[in-house]
């Protein structure tokens, strides 16, 4: 068995929950839409909702095209402007990585060598650490808009999820950010992306981290 978080909106507010369902070991992509079957099934047994998997591996066409590592902005993948964007005490931002393939961008070896992460840097605009994934979630939900417009329908979901998140891994999730577009959407809140303060304003009111 295993736990795994869910996104979902409640009151104007993005909500985490974590789900206990059985989890299937293999890198296979059979093994990853089992899980996910297995992570929705818990999800329908305990909230009697639907949820929809925001990546590659899922079953459902308009997840699948939320995938960070499909969704672009001005032509560059999303996941090269993130790690692009990535300030370390002893280096970056690493513009060249925006001419990498998503892959490669994520796993260069300077992310390691280049000491902490101190911030990001985007546009000549510097972002600080804090709301932890304010940046990620901005970019994420930018690409949205650019692919999408305000067309986006993600009304037949209550829950999204992303299963090769890890929270004892990681921070930033696509599931998270794909629920916010769903909430800026309810609330016609889109202005909000126009300016850094307002939207980290706007995160820290609404969004709960875990």
């Amino acid at each position: 068995m295993t736990t795994r978080p869910a996104w979902t909106i409640k009151d104007d507010q993005i909500i985490c929950q974590s789900f206990e369902f059985e989890w299937s070991d293999g890198f296979a992509f059979s093994q990853k839409q089992k899980n996910i079957k297995a992570f929705h099934n818990a999800i329908k047994l305990s909230t009697k909702a639907t949820a929809l998997e925001v990546s590659s591996k899922g079953f459902d066409p308009i997840g699948t095209k939320l995938s960070a590592f499909k969704l672009k902005i001005n032509g560059i993948y999303l996941e090269n402007i993130f790690q692009s964007s990535k300030k370390y005490k002893n280096g970056g931002p690493y513009l060249d990585l925006l001419d990498v393939t998503p892959k490669e961008a994520k796993q260069d070896t300077r992310h390691r060598k280049s000491g902490n992460l101190i911030a990001f840097v985007k546009d000549g605009v510097e972002w600080e650490l804090e709301p932890k994934t304010a940046f990620y979630d901005y970019i994420y939900v930018s690409a949205l808009l650019e692919n999408f417009g305000k067309a986006l329908d993600l009304s037949a979901y209550e829950w999204f999820t992303d299963i090769e998140f890890n929270p004892n891994r990681s921070i930033n999730c696509q599931a998270r950010s794909a629920s916010i577009y769903k909430l800026l959407k309810k609330m016609d809140a889109f202005d909000v992306l126009k300016d850094k303060n307002e939207w980290i304003k706007f995160h820290i009111a609404h969004i709960m981290e875990i």
